[in-house]
């Protein structure tokens, strides 16, 4: 612009509305938090909280069908089981067993790829920063046209936009503006959640009570240490973590109970039948023309009374 310096390119132009605009205010101490380091250098890891939502459930769920397949309950304890066994070719029978660990864990998987999806498709349209995305950004102020806070204005003033006003690394900038959802809370409420539902629903435990809800709470706690693990090293904010939270519960839930239909090895009785399955199940009635009118012939034949068909005419005198 003739007669000044030129303005930084601001991102007010015409964009969808889904898409959020992408900035931060200056000297904004809530993004101002440390740098702690790359993500391998965590108490939590990826490779390892990628390692317990994969190992952990997969295992849980073999030893439940192997105890299932080896120690079936009495039957009048547990449903009857309405698969059979399916026949492929000349050589390969899958049993009922085998169809449900393969369902079961077919579905596991099915739902870790839908909530990383998920997650990192929430942290791309947000683009929600990091509580270290300052520190990793690096922004000159002083060209930005930002003022210190003073006691008058002991706040952030301005609300930066400009797309090149970081000065650090463009890969650290990236990654400290996807937090929002967290992904590894996803995945890890997503695999609690998933574990949870299937020992309450599958596993028989005899004796105490209480033998299901503390399996289950033991496995709440993983996920909850990671979540804290996230926050306390200034990686993500409270609401990033719950955000995830919600996200990997909602997405195992709805899988257990609109696709897996609570583990059970058949949808459940209310299942609306298809037409050809209620034509099976139509009632019957029996016709009146059918039915025989000797018995009652033969009751009259014993008291003595002659049978209708051997009467005979009376005669005519002449």
């Amino acid at each position: 612009m003739a007669g000044g310096r030129p303005h930084p390119k601001r991102s007010f132009s015409i964009i969808p509305c889904f898409v959020f605009v992408e900035g931060f205010f200056c000297y904004d101490s809530t993004y101002a938090k440390p740098y702690p380091g790359p993500e391998a250098a965590s108490r939590a890891p990826p490779a390892l909280i990628y390692a317990l939502v994969t190992a952990g459930p997969t295992l849980t769920i073999l030893l439940g069908e192997l105890a299932r397949a080896f120690f079936p309950a009495p039957p009048s304890a547990s449903p009857v089981i309405g698969e059979s066994t399916i026949v492929s070719g000349a050589c390969c029978r899958f049993s009922p067993p085998l169809r449900r660990l393969v369902r079961f864990l077919g579905v596991y998987s099915f739902g870790l790829f839908t909530t990383t999806i998920f997650a990192n498709a929430g942290q791309v349209v947000t683009g929600n920063p990091t509580p270290h995305f300052l520190s990793v950004c690096r922004p000159n102020y002083t060209a930005l046209g930002c003022s210190p806070p003073s006691p008058d204005r002991p706040g952030p003033d301005r609300f930066v936009t400009d797309q090149g006003a970081c000065a650090g690394s463009p890969s650290l900038v990236a990654a400290a503006r996807r937090a929002f959802p967290c992904k590894d809370a996803a995945l890890c409420a997503y695999a609690v959640t998933y574990t949870a539902m299937y020992v309450t629903l599958v596993f028989r435990v005899k004796g105490s009570r209480l033998v299901k809800p503390s399996l289950c709470l033991a496995l709440l706690c993983p996920a909850f240490l990671v979540g804290v693990v996230r926050v306390a090293e200034y990686r993500n904010h409270w609401s990033d973590v719950l955000a995830g939270f919600l996200t990997g519960a909602a997405i195992a839930t709805f899988l257990v109970t609109c696709v897996v239909h609570n583990f059970q090895s058949r949808p459940p009785s209310g299942r609306r039948l298809s037409p050809w399955e209620d034509l099976g199940q139509a009632p019957t009635m029996d016709s009146p023309l059918e039915k025989n009118p000797r018995p009652a012939g033969r009751i009259r034949h014993r008291h003595g009374s002659p049978h209708p068909s051997r009467r005979t005419a009376p005669a005519v005198a002449t």
